[in-house]
């Protein structure tokens, strides 16, 4: 059987998205998302799933960065999963109480106004997974925040979700070891470049997809940690990577860049 590793512990997003994606698959939790990429290159999972975007936070950095900076491994699939936010207490404890909020930092920013509104002087403890916040509650004055789908003993959710924003999404991606099959037909390929210092050299790599009629669906900057003053550009575009016109627009943008890193197709 298969093993797929997600951010655990068990009850969070992460879970969701491994089992909507593998089913069938065995699902092993770990603590941080390096400990999951270390399980995929050292072969104890034979895939991972990890969110890399969210629809009111945006990326997901440490995991765009794990990607960038991991060799030999690839996104294949990607998985969109609705985030149901509710505030998890002891049962029979009296809201008013609540002097202590612990949940992933995500979540705690994206219930900022609920908080704010009635829980101003609550002390924001952030967790390594919105799962692993539940398991603080310990007192009538802690409180979690957490998926609708969580149960545990002797714990309480709100009736309704307390998100700012309702419509909210995280975006998973599959990971495997391995590098994208042009073989294999895809919606999406994402990918990384660095630019020239030179004048127009960002409009030069972006020129290329638009003289192809390539649709960019996404665009993000990152900072180059040794290199002060110097960013690293993520890209996500519709394409199919076993098109061969879509992999030698791929090369023309190659050729423009100081660096090239194809992340994945999916």
């Amino acid at each position: 059987m298969s093993k797929i590793g997600y951010l655990g512990p068990e009850g969070s997003y992460s879970e969701i998205a491994a089992e909507r994606i593998m089913p069938e698959a065995e699902k092993v939790a770990y603590q941080n998302f390096p400990l999951l990429m270390k399980a995929l290159l050292s072969k104890e999972a034979d895939v991972i799933v990890a969110p890399i975007e969210n629809s009111i936070n945006g990326g997901v950095l440490q995991n765009i960065d794990l990607l960038q900076s991991t060799d030999g491994v690839c996104a294949v699939q990607e998985c969109v999963v609705h985030i149901d936010h509710r505030l998890a207490t002891m049962e029979g404890a009296p809201l008013s109480g609540i002097k202590r909020i612990y949940s992933h930092q995500q979540a705690l920013d994206q219930c900022a106004r609920y908080i704010n509104a009635n829980y101003p002087t609550a002390r924001l403890i952030a967790t390594s997974s919105t799962a692993a916040g539940i398991q603080k509650i310990q007192s009538p004055e802690d409180a979690g925040i957490c998926g609708s789908h969580m149960k545990a003993e002797g714990i309480t959710l709100s009736g309704e979700n307390i998100a700012d924003e309702k419509n909210n999404f995280t975006h998973f991606l599959l990971v495997v070891r391995g590098a994208a099959d042009p073989a294999k037909p895809s919606r999406k390929i994402y990918f990384s470049f660095t630019c020239r210092h030179e004048p127009g050299a960002l409009f030069k790599i972006l020129k290329c997809m638009a003289d192809d009629n390539v649709n960019m669906t996404k665009i993000e900057s990152r900072p180059i940690k040794d290199k002060p003053g110097e960013y690293r550009f993520f890209i996500e575009i519709e394409g199919d990577y076993s098109n061969a016109a879509t992999r030698k627009t791929l090369g023309r943008v190659a050729d423009a860049a100081n660096s090239f890193k194809i992340l994945g197709a999916y």
